[in-house]
C-alpha cells in the first residue's frame, strides 16, 4: 500500500497547517535579538515539520482513536511542530516568555523538561498553542525550545532508540542518561560563565 501524501490525508486543513508552520516561523525570526548586550545570538536556528500521515496514523491507532485527518487535528497538539535551538538556557525561557505574550495564538499548556527532565534524560521545554483566530482558529501546535547541547544529545538519542534488536540495552540506556546529565551540567556551567562575563561588562 502506498503511503499517502500530506495532502491526501490532511486535505484542505493541510494548507491551514501550512499557514500555521509559516505564522510561527514568521512570528518567530521577529524576536528581539537586538536587544542582547552581549551580540550572542539567543536563537542559532528553527527546525519545523508537520507531521507526516504514517507518524500521525500510528500514534492515533495507538490511542484507540479514528485514523483520520480531521481526527488528527482534533485530537492531537502536534501536527504542526517548530524546534527552537538556543545558546543558553536563560534564552529558552526568555523566548518562551515572549512567546506568551504574542497576538496570534494562546499558550494553553507548557511541560518544562527542562527543570523536571525525563527518567532517560531527556531535557527540553514544550509550548502547547492554540490559535483562535482567522482561518487557522482552532488548531494547536507544539514548540519546543532547547539549547544546542541538549539538542545534540536528542538528535543522537533519537536515533538509536529506534535501533532493532540492540544488544546491551540497558547499559547503552544507563550511559545515554549520564551522557545527558554531562550535558546539563556544561550548560549550567556555560550560563554561568556568561553572567560573569555580563557582570563585569557592567560593573
Amino acid at each position: 500500500m502506498m503511503a499517502l501524501t500530506y495532502e491526501e490525508y490532511y486535505g484542505d486543513d493541510f494548507f491551514r497547517l501550512k499557514r500555521v508552520e509559516e505564522i510561527l516561523l514568521d512570528t518567530i525570526r521577529q524576536y528581539p535579538a537586538k536587544d542582547y548586550a552581549d551580540g550572542v545570538e539567543p536563537i542559532l536556528y528553527c527546525k519545523s515539520r508537520i507531521k507526516n500521515p504514517d507518524s500521525m496514523i500510528h500514534k492515533l491507532k495507538k490511542r484507540g482513536v479514528a485514523t483520520d485527518g480531521k481526527t488528527a487535528i482534533r485530537e492531537t497538539h502536534d501536527a504542526v511542530g517548530v524546534r527552537i535551538i538556543c545558546s543558553f538556557i536563560d534564552d529558552v525561557y526568555k523566548i518562551s516568555q515572549w512567546l506568551s505574550t504574542q497576538n496570534n495564538f494562546t499558550i494553553v499548556a507548557t511541560k518544562d523538561y527542562i527543570a523536571y527532565p525525563k527518567p532517560n534524560g531527556y531535557r527540553s521545554l514544550h509550548l502547547i498553542l492554540k490559535f483562535h483566530d482567522g482561518p487557522e482558529q482552532g488548531i494547536q501546535a507544539e514548540i519546543q525550545l532547547r539549547t544546542i547541547a541538549i539538542d545534540f544529545w536528542a538528535a543522537l538519542e533519537h536515533q538509536m532508540k529506534y535501533k532493532k534488536n540492540i544488544q546491551h540495552e540497558k547499559t547503552i540506556c544507563d550511559e545515554l542518561k549520564r551522557c545527558a546529565d554531562e550535558i546539563a551540567s556544561v550548560d549550567m556551567s556555560m550560563q554561568a560563565l556568561r553572567d560573569i562575563i555580563q557582570n563585569d561588562k557592567w560593573d
